[in-house]
């Protein structure tokens, strides 16, 4: 008689259930999202739409443009008359901010976009979508300016930690999942940036030339998804010039295609200061042009109306999209809103520690050196500034103010025995002066001209960054004069501090009573005033101080008169660098720390200075001497573990010298706790790679995202991504879907139909996992120009030590259509598929060939 069989499980749709619940016993729920929405009222659609038609009955041509401009950075203007509140926005995507930049409003910080979408899960990423619904609504917020599904198609792209993948069905489902998780909650949404702005180089002018069926089947197809899949309520539409149209007056992208031929019936909403034309803006379908009021829209759209330059019918459809969007949200009196009860309460900090440890991908773990092996006096040496200093989310727009951050210092000093850890600086990602941050109390005091306080504010760093309205109370543009960053430092070295500023304007700088530098800095050659504020920093003098000893210090910027400045910002920093010690002595430190150590740790990074919105990347290596150090430290101890703290791919030139590479992306608030409980094994390293890591940066398949006489060709046409590196035979370091658990899985059936795929799979290890099925389809004999492979499907399973998993993964009609270009419609390749189940893009399993009709 044989063993016997071990517990099997059939997976559909998210829920699992053993053969023993099948037959009637108890059922073990799987699910990690199985219910919690918020109740949607379908039934009031009706009832809404009758609201939005009496309210815009009422209304005036000049009311119904004033409503369209906007009335400051984030809102749109309330009108008592017809019972509309104003309308809140704010920028995420992974925290709500509020309309305030400050930290007296903290947010939660979830893990970024890539680390979301390297869960592959969207019923995760639709639980992050209720906590931020609910950071929503307590910061007042209806709408939030979120997702972000442009493609990765270069690796160079500066803001792609803001974006999920190279793949758009992958970025479709994660999504949809967020939308989803958003609207649950009764909060709007706006899908971005539709479309093309897959770059910042140039990005207010650049005019992106894509030709018909990589625009179709590429990059609006994410949009089109979450579209069908989500019905999301807004839209944002980009900078950018597609094939020579500006996106706010793409009329034929935004009426034609994801109105009339995709059913979008949501507001679309211009990117900041993106919208240039009054009548091109509004007869390309562009309802609302941001920030207010002094925008395209308002009088100059009633005087075009007036002029007959623009139907008044154009403005009453865009007015009915904002209204639809109050009804929704509960901001228009006599319409219900669309979520009638909202989800349960989420755990922000929880969730966030959750999303980051599923997010991380193992690429690389030789002898099982992960997770760590405890007990016996184990020492751990973890090495490297960033493990100290950790950079938790991107920069730009997607800034907020957490109320706690947990580092890897922190987290594995409260997770380790006392005395098991040692760290070392190592090596710094940053050689420059970034925002005073660390030991700095600081607050903004803001002086008439006179030199009276008219109103102070906290800050959370050196960085002032107020637009628009976002002043501290008592404070406006008319009266302030000067403003004051002030407060302690508590040096945590001795030495010399460098200190310097950063933004345009006149400034005096004192530290420890003495006045360091007082002078003007004026524009150079920056394109683009707000480089001035994001670009390089000015290092004006250094001091020497004492570790431990607090002193008091001051940079006085005076604001410069902003007469009639539409947008009023008031943006500059005070600059902060310890002292600069040999970099040769930090890594022998570091080397004398992992010697003695039965585990190294080295967490290395990027900067704000490399990843961030505003400007794309030179290349993909690690800033300053972190290479040196993970080589270094190799060299002496076997058992090195290297955390790359990166939003998008790094060369790793060491990755093969190392016993383990572990991603974690920008973690969140919580990466820190996350990555004790992947390191010790408390949690399985979950992700799978969302977009392709090249050997180094000569092998991607896009490597230039500068325009040239403004226009960026988007030559390599479907090729970008897992596809390129397949069409070109190029090995990548990491290849798309890759990523290793804690046990080990065997695939055993596969059987596939026109419709779906069935997948039975057994957990050969030891450890309880999670395994990502992957599905591609490869033509046998394709009759028209296609990818060798692309992603069709995917499902995640969980399955306990000698358990099987059956899973089902539908397989969508779109997957075997191509554009075609001369029918400008989809057409079905019928013909012989390859159907490959598979851990990664290079990693098959099972085959089967499936003839379609």
């Amino acid at each position: 008689m044989g063993p016997p069989h071990p517990p099997h499980r059939t997976q559909r749709g998210g829920t699992a259930v053993t053969d023993a619940a099948q037959n009637g016993d108890q059922t073990r729920d799987e699910t990690r999202d199985v219910s919690g929405a918020g109740t949607r009222d379908a039934s009031g659609d009706r009832i809404r739409e009758d609201a939005v038609e009496a309210a815009l009955g009422k209304l005036d041509l000049d009311t119904k443009t004033r409503l369209l401009a906007g009335q400051d950075m984030w809102s749109l203007p309330a009108l008592p008359e017809i019972g509309l509140s104003s309308l809140v926005m704010s920028d995420g995507p992974i925290g709500v901010r509020g309309v305030r930049w400050t930290a007296d409003d903290p947010s939660i910080a979830l893990p970024s976009p890539t680390a979301l979408a390297a869960s592959w899960d969207p019923a995760l990423a639709r639980r992050a979508g209720r906590l931020l619904a609910q950071e929503a609504r307590r910061k007042g917020v209806h709408v939030l300016l979120a997702p972000t599904v442009n493609l990765h198609r270069s690796p160079l792209g500066g803001r792609h930690f803001e974006c999920y993948s190279e793949d758009p069905y992958l970025t479709g489902e994660i999504g949809s999942g967020y939308v989803n998780g958003v609207q649950d909650g009764g909060v709007g949404t706006t899908v971005k940036h539709f479309v093309g702005n897959d770059a910042e180089t140039e990005r207010f002018t650049v005019d992106c030339v894509i030709a018909p069926r990589p625009l179709r089947e590429l990059y609006l197809a994410p949009f089109e998804a979450i579209v069908a899949n989500a019905h999301p309520w807004g839209i944002m539409t980009s900078y950018n010039r597609l094939n020579g149209t500006s996106m706010t007056e793409n009329t034929h992208l935004v009426n034609e295609v994801l109105r009339a031929e995709w059913g979008f019936d949501g507001y679309n909403v211009s990117d900041w200061m993106a919208a240039r034309s009054t009548t091109g803006d509004i007869l390309g379908g562009l309802d609302v042009a941001m920030p207010g009021p002094d925008t395209v829209y308002g009088p100059a759209l009633a005087e075009a109306v007036r002029a007959g330059e623009v139907p008044e019918s154009a403005v009453d459809a865009a007015v009915r999209n904002v209204l639809r969007l109050a009804a929704r949200v509960g901001a228009l009196e006599g319409a219900p809103p669309a979520v009638t009860e909202v989800p349960d309460a989420v755990d922000g900090q929880a969730l966030a520690r959750e999303i980051a440890a599923r997010g991380f991908v193992l690429v690389r773990n030789e002898g099982g050196v992960l997770p760590l092996a405890g007990g016996g006096g184990r020492t751990v040496a973890l090495l490297g500034a960033a493990a100290r200093d950790a950079r938790i989310l991107g920069g730009g727009s997607a800034t907020v103010f957490p109320e706690r951050l947990i580092t890897p210092l922190d987290g594995l000093t409260e997770a380790l025995p006392e005395g098991a850890l040692t760290f070392a600086v190592g090596a710094d990602p940053s050689e420059e002066l970034t925002p005073a941050d660390k030991g700095f109390t600081l607050r903004a005091v803001c002086r008439d001209a006179a030199g009276a306080v008219l109103g102070e504010g906290s800050l959370p760093s050196g960085q002032v960054q107020w637009i628009g309205d976002d002043l501290p109370a008592g404070v406006s543009y008319g009266t302030l004069a000067s403003i004051e960053v002030t407060g302690t430092f508590l040096p945590r070295e001795s030495g010399d501090h460098a200190f310097g500023t950063r933004g345009l304007g006149a400034f005096a700088l004192t530290v420890d009573g003495t006045l360091l530098w007082e002078g003007v800095q004026e524009l150079g050659n920056e394109a683009d005033p707000f480089e001035a504020f994001f670009g390089a920093p000015s290092e004006r003098a250094g001091i020497p101080l004492t570790e431990g000893r607090p002193v008091e210090v001051s940079l006085t910027y005076r604001v410069p008169d902003m007469g009639a400045v539409s947008l009023k910002a008031i943006m500059f920093s005070l600059l902060h660098l310890g002292p600069r010690r040999d970099a040769d002595d930090l890594i022998a430190e570091a080397v004398e720390a992992a010697r003695n150590a039965d585990t190294a740790i080295v967490v290395v990074a990027t900067t704000e200075r490399v990843e961030s919105e505003g400007f794309d990347r030179e290349d993909l290596t690690l800033p300053g001497r972190q290479d040196d150090l993970v080589r270094a430290v190799a060299a002496v101890n076997p058992n090195t573990v290297v955390v790359v703290n990166a939003g998008s791919p790094v060369e790793l030139p060491w990755r093969e010298e190392v016993a383990a590479v572990l991603l974690t992306w920008f973690p969140g608030q919580e990466g820190g706790a996350a990555l004790a409980d992947v390191l010790l094994g408390d949690a399985e390293p979950g992700g799978r790679l969302p977009t392709t890591w090249p050997v180094a940066f000569a092998d991607a398949p896009v490597t230039e995202v500068i325009p040239t006489e403004g226009r960026l060709e988007y030559a390599e046409g479907l090729l970008i991504g897992y596809r390129a590196y397949e069409a070109g035979s190029v090995v990548p370091a990491y290849p798309f879907g890759h990523g290793l658990g804690y046990t080990d899985w065997a695939y055993e059936s596969l059987e596939a139909g026109p419709e779906g795929v069935r997948v039975r799979l057994t957990n050969i290890g030891t450890r309880p996992g999670r395994e990502v099925v992957q599905v591609y389809l490869a033509p046998v004999a394709d009759s028209v120009e296609r990818p060798a492979s692309w992603l069709a499907g995917f499902a995640g399973v969980e399955a306990g030590p000698g358990e099987s998993v059956e899973v089902e993964i539908a397989l969508p009609a779109r997957t075997f259509e191509i554009w075609d270009e001369e029918a400008r419609g989809w057409r079905r390749i019928g013909g012989g598929y390859e159907v490959r189940a598979s851990r990664s893009h290079t990693d098959t399993r099972l085959t089967v060939t499936l003839d379609l009709a």
